[in-house]
């Protein structure tokens, strides 16, 4: 927890009952607002969370690359200059279309073949502490991006492989200018100065944070992916490189990990079947639009799809909307979709490998007759449930537990649009900022390198519930993390046509904030930089959050009234989308972080 939430934290426990739940922790911190045009692009666009790395997709957008082509360039980019978010060691869901047919591919992490379920758990069989979990060897999962975008390229690639990493390795032979929110983030952290490799390249000999604007160079990973561009993915999931990731999980001094170099190498990315649903808006012209994302392991598009389905069978859409903010009765009725929603999430999604779906299939989360019987539960009334509880999609019973409440993180967000008609939504992650603190180098004399994942933590620490039930999510060799990543592609659901690709960073809120974008932009007519700019709020841990500042009190106390438990934080999402439009396509990026678009 960031310093400035752990305060917010203290405050709130102090001054409280203390059955009351305590605020999650943000993924990353808060580092400033800075408003964003948005931009018309005609052909093409690209939208990231850095500048350089949507100027890299860019570039080979304008060589004749397609959208994957991109999204390797600007993935490539962001190890380099936001290595607090995604890298190499990391993981992510893209989902991508060619004019015909969406495919999903998935490059989640998996826990080693020496992991298992007790991993997270202390000798007297209670849960570790998130951050006694987090920083070391224990956590860390092997790591699928690379995998993922080499299997994507195969299939869509249109310029050579190695052409894709040069601007990176530009980059970090160069040296580029620390970003003010990498700045603000380095000074915050106060685990990554231990790992003696993170301690050399991020901070000066005194020990303190490069602060922004200074020119940071990156040998050693300017030389791994030049491996990677002349070897392919083997070149990191084998020899060396996979020796020297496998060396830094096993050797930490004191919460080594199991990762092998045998691991790496038998690691595959996979490519799923979509998860996709249909959805009409009624006011004030009915439409019908077709929803896409991942399946499982994500939770994504199951709790974003329930979410909007509730909110269709509510009054929701008659509301009004004051153009800049939803209202108090908006709000709850979002809020108790919300929490059935994730009490569907905690019961019964986990790896499709591990973990059976409900009723035989995924779609049954999304099935109309139980979303209307999910909605039906939300009181007429405008009180608050007292407990919001899964549900028996198709009379189906689970053998699982739920999983308790656990902080999520990670994460950076690409949409690329090309001029072949293809498109694709990648969220990519290391999970907490500055994953588990770990970065890899070769040891060959150059300083620098790529940082390691924490994503185990984001399976269940506890294997089993009270009731002795295994959940769903538990630890297993081989497994991968149930995920809140929501890559999304929307669609007219008569015509085909694709109509926007958007998704963001935020742990378990970039479901919250992926269904608000959408309903901005679906039901209140907003382009992509209107509805990212409204203001962020989700439901956690029978909490319901508002982004600090944002929200009038009027609303608020109403919302209190209504027996929500109502806090107020930052929380700092990375939205980008890019939507269509009769001139072309129009592309938005968070004010909270410095992702901007670049197209023709």
């Amino acid at each position: 927890m960031r310093p400035t939430l752990l305060a917010l934290a203290l405050v709130w426990s102090c001054s409280h009952a203390p059955a009351q739940p305590a605020p999650p922790a943000q993924p990353e911190a808060a580092s400033g607002i800075q408003a964003k045009p948005g931009w018309r692009t005609r052909t093409l666009a690209v939208a990231a969370a850095n500048p350089l790395a949507t100027e890299a997709g860019y570039t080979l957008l304008r060589a004749g690359g397609s959208a994957v082509d991109a999204a390797i360039a600007v993935q490539m980019v962001l190890a380099l200059v936001e290595p607090q978010s995604s890298g190499l060691g990391g993981g992510a869901f893209l989902l991508h279309f060619d004019g015909q047919r969406t495919q999903a591919f998935d490059g989640r992490e998996t826990a080693p073949a020496g992991a298992t379920p007790d991993l997270f758990l202390q000798p007297d069989g209670k849960p570790l502490a998130l951050r006694q979990a987090i920083v070391g060897g224990r956590s860390v999962g092997v790591p699928g991006v690379l995998p993922l975008l080499a299997l994507a390229h195969r299939q869509h690639g249109k310029l050579p492989w190695a052409q894709l990493f040069a601007p990176a390795i530009a980059l970090a032979t160069q040296g580029f200018a620390v970003s003010p929110r990498m700045a603000s983030l380095l000074a915050a952290e106060s685990d990554l100065k231990n790992d003696p490799v993170a301690a050399r390249y991020f901070y000066d000999a005194q020990g303190q944070p490069w602060p922004a604007g200074h020119i940071l160079r990156n040998p050693e990973l300017a030389a791994v992916l030049q491996r990677i561009a002349k070897e392919g993915p083997d070149a990191l999931t084998r020899g060396e490189v996979a020796q020297a990731m496998a060396r830094t999980v096993q050797s930490h001094a004191s919460n080594p990990g199991t990762l092998s170099v045998a691991d790496l190498a038998q690691y595959q990315a996979l490519e799923r079947e979509p998860l996709c649903m249909r959805y009409t808006v009624a006011q004030p012209t009915k439409r019908t639009y077709r929803l896409c994302g991942m399946p499982p392991p994500s939770s994504g598009m199951l709790a974003v799809g329930q979410i909007l389905g509730m909110l269709a069978r509510t009054p929701a859409a008659s509301l009004p909307f004051s153009g800049t903010q939803p209202g108090a009765d908006w709000l709850h009725l979002y809020t108790e979709s919300a929490r059935l929603a994730f009490a569907d999430r905690a019961q019964y999604v986990g790896d499709p490998q591990f973990v059976a779906a409900p009723a035989g299939a995924w779609n049954s989360l999304l099935d109309e007759r139980y979303l209307s019987q999910r909605a039906a539960l939300i009181a007429a009334t405008g009180a608050r449930m007292a407990r919001a509880l899964p549900g028996q999609p198709g009379s189906s019973t689970s053998s699982y537990a739920p999983m308790a409440a656990q902080t999520e993180h990670g994460t950076s967000h690409i949409s690329v649009v090309d001029a072949y008609g293809n498109a694709l939504a990648m969220t990519t992650t290391i999970e907490d900022a500055w994953g588990a603190r770990l970065m890899v180098n070769r040891g060959v004399g150059l300083e620098g390198g790529f940082l390691l994942n924490n994503q185990l933590t984001d399976f269940s620490f506890a294997p089993t519930g009270a009731d002795g039930k295994p959940v769903a999510n538990r630890v297993e060799p081989g497994k991968r993390p149930r995920s809140s990543m929501s890559p999304t592609l929307v669609f007219d659901a008569d015509s085909g046509e694709l109509l926007a690709s958007l998704g963001s960073p935020g742990g378990g809120f970039i479901i919250h904030f992926v269904t608000k974008t959408l309903y901005g932009m679906l039901h209140w007519g907003l382009n992509p930089q209107q509805a990212i700019d409204l203001p962020n709020f989700g439901a956690m841990d029978e909490l319901l959050i508002l982004e600090q500042g944002r929200f009038a009190p009027a609303a608020v106390d109403a919302l209190k009234d209504r027996g929500h438990k109502v806090i107020q934080l930052p929380l700092p999402s990375g939205l980008q989308a890019i939507a269509r439009t009769p001139q072309g396509w129009f592309g938005g990026a968070d004010p909270r972080r410095e992702g901007v678009v670049m197209g023709d």
